[in-house]
């Protein structure tokens, strides 16, 4: 799996989050993603990488901007991960 971090300008509550990521889950289908609007960053794990004008495509018509996108490998981490 693939984790893309992203800066977006222009989230300023939680309704931009919602926003964001609505129109992510829409085009992308990702596994997961998640919006914070104080820090300006969106996180979306995915099962490929997902590129920055893909993600302006996406969120461009939406209102907000799309400052840099970052992919990189992404493994799962959780309580029974040390028994692997």
């Amino acid at each position: 799996m693939i984790k893309t971090t992203v800066k977006i300008e222009g989230m300023s509550c939680g309704m931009c989050e919602a926003h964001v990521n609505e129109a992510i889950r829409a085009a992308v289908k990702p596994k997961k993603v998640t919006s914070d609007h104080k820090s300006g960053f969106t996180e979306i794990i995915s099962d490929q990488p997902v590129s920055v004008d893909a993600l302006r495509r996406i969120l461009d018509p939406t209102g907000y901007k799309v400052i840099t996108a970052v992919s990189a490998p992404y493994e799962k981490k959780g309580l029974f991960s040390i028994f692997r």
